[in-house]
């Protein structure tokens, strides 16, 4: 017998912190449409988590943002 095997897709977003709840909300649902479309899973078993790092704590070209 085959059977089908349903996968939880997990999507986690890297941000400096500072974004609004709003801003948040439409970033998960276009993630979640996107998820759906491509990998063809049910909206219900996407997953989205948003880790927030802290401007001292993440820095590009050497600069850290806490500092620009």
């Amino acid at each position: 017998m085959n059977k089908r095997r349903i996968t939880i897709p997990i999507v986690t977003v890297l941000a400096i912190e500072g974004r609004t709840a709003e801003q948040k909300r439409g970033l998960v649902k276009n993630i979640t449409e996107a998820v759906v479309k491509n990998f063809k899973a049910p909206p219900e078993r996407v997953s989205v988590a948003i880790r927030e790092i802290n401007k001292e704590n993440f820095a590009v070209g050497g600069i850290l943002f806490s500092d620009k």
